[in-house]
């Protein structure tokens, strides 16, 4: 029998406590190995190969590599096995190596996938990103209104203003998420949209999901609202258009709003501003009735924990991932279904529906 410590604890416990603490402290390499198999190409090298490939074809095939590098090549890419972004397999009778293998998730880093998910990666794990988190126990000591505040001296939207290479990353970045999301949304919940004459969305950026949205349901006028300097010079389209504002201001009127991953930015006082313009934008007088319409919502609705099983647990972690990125970053905030409906009847709205099609997001359909 293992022998107990002062505090009652087994040698067993211990060493397990440690190997818990030690994994949580390494786990940034984790994300720093991806970067960097995505810096050097590495999923689309494999995926070119177009059959399982060794770690020796691997190395002949990066263009760049030092050669005094090539025996660590493996030590990457066995990390990368492990945390599921490549998979190996068996190749024919004699051959004595195995072949790396795309999985689902590597496909998602290919350059050429339309869903890619590589300028969200380049962007989130850019070093303006990441320096905040190491000062985040002083900011819990100052006045600061985010860490990132604290690490640059200025607000992430004044900083990406700032810098447009950032700002580049990050429209890359909510672009390339905006593809995905509207590939499922139509996919999955063409209902939400069937029936609207017009739709406007709100910080929709470029307008990648709005153009999706336009060319799916062509009889649906779709507005692209966002701030000047973001919509200025992009060219309206079919039923697709640009429109120039601030929606702390005022929303352009439509049957539908639409809010992709805009609220979890802000923090409550500033959402209820926001849901207020959207509510009035729906709500529009005539012939002496008011006609009531919808603003949909795309973000997280975070897991309660007691509903959490062995298969949700991965998905709960990233959703909390997520809200301490928001408290870093912004003034937002990742929200259970409670504190959303809290919001929702603050900006005067009575009925809301979830339905949880998006992974990790949700879309929330809120009516008046």
């Amino acid at each position: 029998m293992d022998k107990a410590n002062a505090n009652g604890e087994t040698v067993n416990e211990l060493v397990k406590a440690q190997a818990h603490v030690w994994n949580h402290i390494f786990s940034f390499i984790n994300s720093m190995s991806l970067k960097c198999a995505v810096d050097l190409g590495i999923p689309d090298i494999i995926h070119n190969h177009g059959k399982p490939m060794t770690v020796s074809e691997l190395v002949a095939a990066l263009p760049t590599l030092n050669p005094t590098k090539a025996r660590n090549v493996y030590r990457l890419m066995r990390i990368l096995v492990h945390s599921g972004f490549f998979a190996q397999q068996k190749l024919s009778h004699g051959v004595q190596e195995d072949g790396y293998v795309l999985t689902n998730a590597s496909r998602l880093l290919l350059k050429d996938n339309p869903l890619s998910v590589t300028p969200f990666l380049k962007v989130m794990l850019n070093p303006i990103i990441t320096k905040p988190w190491d000062i985040l126990g002083n900011w819990f000591q100052n006045n600061d209104c985010t860490p990132f505040d604290t690490a640059h001296g200025k607000t992430f939207w004044d900083y990406a203003g700032y810098d447009p290479k950032l700002g580049h990353f990050f429209n890359e970045g909510m672009a390339s998420d905006a593809r995905l999301v509207g590939s499922v949304l139509i996919d999955k919940c063409k209902g939400s949209f069937e029936g609207l004459d017009s739709l406007v969305d709100v910080g929709g950026g470029t307008g990648t999901l709005a153009k999706a949205i336009a060319d799916a349901f062509p009889h649906s006028e779709c507005t692209v609202f966002d701030l000047p300097p973001v919509v200025a010079g992009l060219q309206d389209s079919g039923n697709l258009k640009y429109v120039g504002g601030d929606m702390f201001e005022d929303v352009p009127v439509a049957d539908a709003v639409l809010l992709k991953w805009i609220l979890h930015d802000w923090n409550d006082d500033e959402c209820v501003k926001i849901l207020k313009r959207c509510k009035e934008a729906i709500s529009e007088q005539e012939k002496g009735v008011v006609i009531k319409k919808k603003v949909m919502i795309v973000d997280m609705v975070v897991m309660e924990k007691k509903k959490v099983n062995d298969e949700s647990f991965n998905l709960m972690e990233t959703q909390l991932f997520f809200d301490m990125l928001m408290m870093v970053l912004q003034t937002g905030r990742e929200r259970r279904e409670e504190e959303w409906v809290k919001l929702f009847f603050a900006a005067g709205f009575t009925n809301y529906k979830i339905t949880p099609i998006l992974g990790l997001r949700s879309l929330i359909e809120v009516f008046p």
